[in-house]
């Protein structure tokens, strides 16, 4: 497939990455939904200099890509976030903006054309930067109690298939547990692997980062509540994730984890 020519409108709204030696290289992608009314609008939005916002990329409804900020800039696109203890991550992320009106304008899946054109620039994008499996991720997965974004429509599976982000398949856990709550050693458990993936969990904030995961790994339930399920599943994650992190090690530190 022959990508979309990506199309330029360049946004004021970027700054350094910082200066050597302080600079953190980009080692994440992260993946958002504009919640607007239509693409025109998001443009506007993050071509702005008001509104001070921004991301380096946004991808249309029919696939058509824009770049807005170099990716050598730091664009304005995560805000106060975390992910695996990590803050201030627009230092060292990508920002890809993927136009959807979002669950406040009427969320809806998000058409082939524009998964495939997220797909294409999304390897086009690894294939610039080291940026392993379990650092491709939502807004949601970053600032849970603020975002929902890219939400529970997003085609997850397809971009892991395509080597972009991590999806083992499910592998539910025996009927009886289903909807079956959880013990005090296993709820424990559940929570440290919540915060082993990257969220970043903190007392009284477990439920919403527990919605964040479901929305990521688990989307057909995104309660927040804890059953057997949602264990077994962030058991698999934690181990595709520590996987991923060994196999992204540098060969001088990768006996540590075989």
């Amino acid at each position: 497939m022959t990508p979309p020519a990506i199309r330029d409108r360049p946004s004021p709204n970027h700054d350094s990455r910082g200066e050597p030696p302080n600079i953190r290289p980009i080692n994440m992608l992260v993946l958002h939904y504009t919640g607007m009314h239509s693409a025109a609008a998001a443009l506007d939005r993050l071509c702005d200099p008001n509104a001070q916002v921004s991301s380096h990329y946004l991808v249309e409804e029919d696939g058509t890509p824009w770049r807005l900020v170099p990716e050598a800039r730091r664009a304005f696109h995560a805000g106060v976030s975390c992910w695996q203890g990590e803050p201030d991550l627009n230092y060292v992320s990508i920002g890809v903006e993927i136009v959807n009106p979002g669950h406040e304008w009427g969320y809806r899946p998000f058409p082939d054309a524009q998964m495939a054109a997220v797909e294409l620039l999304c390897r086009d994008i690894l294939s610039r930067h080291r940026i392993p499996s379990y650092r491709v991720v939502g807004h949601s997965d970053i600032a849970p109690s603020r975002k929902s974004d890219p939400g529970e429509l997003f085609d997850w599976p397809r971009l892991a298939r395509a080597g972009i982000g991590l999806w083992p398949p499910p592998r539910p856990g025996p009927s009886r547990r289903r909807g079956r709550g959880v013990g005090l050693i296993e709820r424990a458990g559940a929570l440290s692997d919540l915060a082993r993936i990257g969220y970043c969990v903190s007392t009284g904030t477990e439920t919403i980062a527990l919605a964040a995961f479901q929305r990521r790994f688990r989307p057909e339930r995104w309660d927040g509540l804890l059953d057997g399920e949602t264990c077994v599943r962030l058991r698999d994650i934690r181990m595709a994730v520590e996987a991923a992190r060994a196999a992204h090690a540098p060969p001088s530190r990768r006996s540590r984890f075989n």
